[in-house]
């Protein structure tokens, strides 16, 4: 299936820079194009909180590396699928696009979860750099209200990239 381009001035609202720090990323055919594609439909939707122009980093990395920030920013030394990391209003230049934050997946534990729940590993790339940005933009799932709103976000913003809903059973 063939995913639609998002128009040219929402795709440059939003600069993403996929950043492979782990090797075996390179194994995953195409993933930086797929992630690049889920920013720009990100963009395209321009959630609540999304001032334009933005930028963000989004870095590929094992489950070691993963873990060792896990450890570090959230007292967990265990890896998990996604960590968002977001930049204060302060940290963007005068004039520049809004520095959002970083995020970093865990290769392994993506492959492995893509493969428990039968999905590809590209939705699920993409599923997870979304969810990602859009912490760092301000969404949360702390409580059900905020989980909803997140859920049905992230699942529009990927049905038009052909990524079934993500939370349904």
């Amino acid at each position: 299936m063939s995913t639609p381009a998002p128009s040219p001035a929402a795709a440059s609202t939003l600069d993403a820079e996929v950043v492979i720090e782990d090797d075996s990323w390179g194994e995953t055919a195409g993933i930086v194009a797929d992630i690049e594609r889920a920013v720009s439909a990100l963009a395209v939707a321009c959630p609540r909180g999304l001032t334009v122009p933005a930028a963000a980093t989004i870095l590929l990395a094992s489950d070691d590396r993963v873990a060792g920030l896990n450890a570090n920013f959230r007292g967990k030394p265990q890896p998990t699928n996604v960590l968002s990391f977001p930049s204060p209003p302060s940290a963007s230049q005068p004039g520049a696009s809004r520095y959002l934050g970083d995020i970093v997946l865990a290769r392994e534990t993506m492959l492995r979860e893509a493969s428990e729940q039968g999905i590809s590993v590209t939705h699920h790339a993409q599923h997870l750099a979304v969810h990602g940005l859009l912490h760092l933009i301000g969404y949360d799932h702390e409580t059900d209200t905020d989980a909803t709103e997140m859920e049905a976000l992230e699942t529009a913003i990927l049905a038009p990239l052909g990524v079934a809903d993500p939370y349904a059973d």
